[in-house]
């Protein structure tokens, strides 16, 4: 949307009206997001409109008249989705996260469809969350939480074991995957990582050594995956990368369900060589991940056989779920909004090609 302009007959200067206010669609809309992004839009030019369920090819007409839509990790835009909302007018398509593997970017493209992102809303959000995810599993907090308040004051099957000493593996050095990395340098581990574009100078200023992916599994005591998803890292966990792993290892993922093959995990459990998962993203997430389903027969077979073991915790995708995330998210995903409406510039790393 280009601000529109007028000729001024006094002066014979063109000038700037004011710019027509930006209609936007913004679906999968949680209190959450409406809170902040309510907050976000500050100037008063953009104009939201929520839905509560996520955009499809099915859903998308409900976007007509509006100039852009908003969208999450589980949205489906592909390419039968992207047509229909450039037949009804829309011009962009803001993704309120890091990750774009769930939208047709070479159709968007085609479409003249703008695709923006946030590439790096709270990088210590995730990474944090990684650790207490793994800290809380390890010591069983959530069981002891739960005895607690039955009254239950036994100590019985919650032995857990020191950090400090143990061999922590960084699969993924990004900016979450490196403050994860300072986060566990602090317990006094030994902290290893593999990644294709190591950053040799950050590993040496943090005491973190790199090394090859099959080292990292054989050796490390806690493993935690912080890749985006691509055919590279698709089942980057499969049953090869199971058996390599040492025995009772710990596995952390925050980034990416997909990186985790479901059924070779559920076997590496079973067998006992894998001591412990702890997931924030799951294979299969979408359609039951952000959702209230205590009322229904859990449908996903696999993911109902992972809450059966003790030695797996699951947080359904709240990685990112810290008040100073949900600004930055708002605040940047407005401003791509701005900057696409006005035909300006994008900002740093959030325009998606």
């Amino acid at each position: 949307m280009v601000p529109a302009k007028k000729f001024s007959l006094k002066t014979g200067a063109t000038i700037a009206m004011k710019q027509p206010m930006i209609q936007a669609a913004l679906f999968d809309a949680k209190s959450y997001d409406r809170e902040y992004f309510e907050n976000a839009v500050g100037r008063g030019d953009i104009a939201w409109h929520y839905h509560e369920f996520r955009l499809s090819a099915d859903t998308a007409s409900l976007a007509s008249g509006r100039d852009a839509v908003c969208v999450f990790v589980n949205d489906n835009v592909d390419r039968d989705c992207l047509s229909e909302l450039a037949k009804v007018g829309v011009r962009h398509v803001a993704l309120r996260c890091a990750g774009f593997n769930n939208v047709d970017i070479a159709a968007a493209a085609e479409l003249g469809i703008a695709v923006t992102r946030v590439p790096a809303y709270s990088p210590h959000a995730v990474a944090e969350h990684a650790v207490a995810l793994l800290m809380t599993l390890n010591r069983r907090i959530h069981r002891a939480h739960n005895r607690v308040r039955e009254q239950n004051f036994s100590l019985g099957g919650l032995v857990g074991f020191d950090v400090h000493g143990k061999t922590v593996g960084i699969i993924g050095t990004g900016r979450i995957g490196r403050i994860a990395a300072q986060i566990f340098r602090g317990f006094d581990a030994r902290v290893m990582a593999f990644d294709p574009v190591p950053k040799n100078d950050w590993a040496a200023a943090h005491g973190v050594e790199y090394t090859d992916l099959g080292s990292l599994l054989e050796n490390g005591d806690i493993l935690s995956l912080h890749l985006p998803l691509s055919p590279n890292t698709l089942h980057l966990f499969d049953d090869d990368a199971f058996n390599r792993l040492k025995p009772g290892a710990f596995l952390v993922n925050t980034s990416r369900g997909k990186l985790i093959d479901t059924t070779a995990l559920i076997r590496s459990l079973k067998s006992g060589r894998l001591g412990g998962v702890a997931l924030d993203v799951y294979e299969e997430e979408e359609g039951v991940f952000f959702e209230d389903l205590s009322d229904c027969v859990l449908p996903d077979d696999e993911l109902s056989r992972l809450l059966t073991f003790p030695n797996v915790l699951i947080t359904s995708h709240q990685a990112f779920l810290t008040r100073e995330a949900l600004a930055e998210i708002a605040r940047v995903t407005t401003e791509n909004m701005r900057r696409v409406g006005s035909g300006t510039d994008f900002l740093e790393g959030t325009e998606v090609r």
